[in-house]
């Protein structure tokens, strides 16, 4: 007889590339999956709410939690703090639940050390530079200098691409999404994720 377990779904790219977008269809559509709450030292958007999209934290505060011990993953993204509580995937993981983490490539790789059997890993990339580039300015929420910045990450995490299992180009959302929702289906019948009795 095998346990049944959940599984980690870390979804990782550059900004702008949709991550967000795809995630929250698929919490929306799947009840069995929920996202991991982050940790970050941001401020918050002007559709963001305290821990229901992030906890916002000052740096203080997340300088206390590392000191603690107590994220599985944090790192220093675009100037800000980001980091997951190795308490709540522990609890996703012993409650059977499927938790879904959108981080960039440092906390994947993480999450990827610390959970290899639980983490499934989902790499979402642009179709191209100049597409990603149209897709942050026209968010309308960084300033130039901003883009400019993470224009130039994402080419560094790019470079990540083979650490992750799987590889979605998103230059169309609904393929995009298809695809996704393929991987999760197909992760849930693996036999590790399965309880059977005969």
């Amino acid at each position: 007889m095998k346990k049944s377990k959940g599984m980690i779904i870390v979804i990782t790219g550059p900004s702008g590339v949709g991550k967000t977008t795809l995630s929250n269809r698929l919490v929306k559509e799947y009840d069995d999956i929920d996202f991991s709450i982050s940790v970050t030292t941001r401020n918050p958007r002007s559709n963001e709410t305290d821990k229901a999209e992030y906890e916002f934290v000052d740096p203080e505060e997340f300088r206390e939690y590392i000191a603690d011990n107590k994220f599985a993953e944090w790192a220093l993204v675009h100037g800000n703090f980001y980091g997951t509580k190795r308490s709540t995937l522990k609890k996703a993981l012993e409650n059977k639940k499927n938790v879904l983490l959108e981080v960039d490539v440092q906390g994947g790789m993480q999450i990827k050390g610390q959970f290899p059997e639980d983490a499934v890993m989902i790499f979402i990339a642009p179709p191209d530079h100049n597409e990603l580039k149209r897709r942050l300015k026209g968010r309308n929420t960084d300033s130039e200098e901003v883009i400019e910045r993470r224009l130039f990450n994402a080419l560094k995490e790019m470079l990540y691409i083979d650490n992750y299992e799987y590889f979605i180009v998103n230059d169309d959302l609904e393929e995009a999404y298809r695809v996704l929702k393929l991987i999760i289906e197909t992760e849930k019948y693996k036999t590790c994720r399965r309880e059977y009795k005969f």
